[in-house]
């Protein structure tokens, strides 16, 4: 049988046998499993070996908590076993991020695919934005050492703070925990305004500090749209589809 389809590109990578994730291409992960991981529930599309997929709600006690308090929850799977695992989320694009001891990052929880359960993650409130903001008030915050994956609406830009930084809060994947946040009005109130005439960006988050933050080229993260009030189609805020 001969195709295209069979060519090199789209074959298993088995060019590193070391387990841990890797890419398969630009839109699927291959996690070679010896032990367990954490998922976001839904995203497996394919596996080979013996594995077992257990369903941990809101990743505990704590988080369901906080879930309660604040309508953002995580509902984490929890992957053992031994094999190969292929993740995808809506045919977004994936990228593969190393943590170290002392880093921490804010990720739109909307953006998270996998990550190893070496690392820890809480939900913390995202500082400076007030109840203005359409894109929720809460984010994932990770650290500890290990590699986490993340998904974009299309390829990214990465933006050094080296100046004072605004961005749309539904295109910020992820950004340095310890940046300050805040809002800014980039619409002018006016009479325009109260016509109903809008340049559609009422608001941007503003960053500051020494960092970096992660802009994806979309202002709907995967999994739905955000709504005033913090809340979207599937799950709310900055958590997005994830959270639920």
């Amino acid at each position: 049988m001969r195709s295209a389809l069979f060519s090199a590109e789209n074959l298993e990578n088995n060019q590193d046998q070391h387990p841990g994730m890797r890419l398969q291409n630009s839109k699927m992960l291959k996690y070679q499993l010896n032990g367990e991981m954490m998922a976001r529930t839904g995203t497996m599309v394919a596996y080979q070996g013996q594995m077992q997929f257990q369903a941990l709600g809101s990743g505990g006690l704590g988080k369901f908590i906080k879930k309660q308090l604040t309508g953002e929850g995580v509902p984490l799977m929890k992957v053992s076993g031994h094999g190969d695992l292929f993740l995808a989320d809506r045919a977004a694009d994936i990228h593969i991020i190393d943590l170290e001891p002392g880093d921490a990052l804010s990720i739109n929880g909307a953006n998270v695919l996998a990550f190893d359960p070496t690392l820890n993650y809480d939900i913390k409130m995202v500082q400076g934005m007030g109840m203005m903001s359409s894109a929720g008030l809460f984010n994932c915050v990770f650290t500890g050492y290990g590699r986490i994956a993340v998904t974009s609406n299309g390829s990214p830009v990465v933006l050094n703070i080296d100046a004072p930084t605004y961005v749309d809060p539904q295109a910020a994947i992820a950004w340095s925990a310890n940046l300050q946040t805040g809002y800014h009005r980039a619409d002018q109130l006016g009479l325009g305004t109260l016509l109903g005439r809008s340049t559609g960006e009422a608001f941007t988050m503003s960053f500051a500090g020494q960092g970096f933050v992660v802009v994806q080229p979309s202002e709907e993260p995967p999994g739905g749209h955000a709504v005033a009030g913090g809340q979207s189609n599937s799950g709310g805020g900055l958590l997005g589809g994830l959270l639920d």
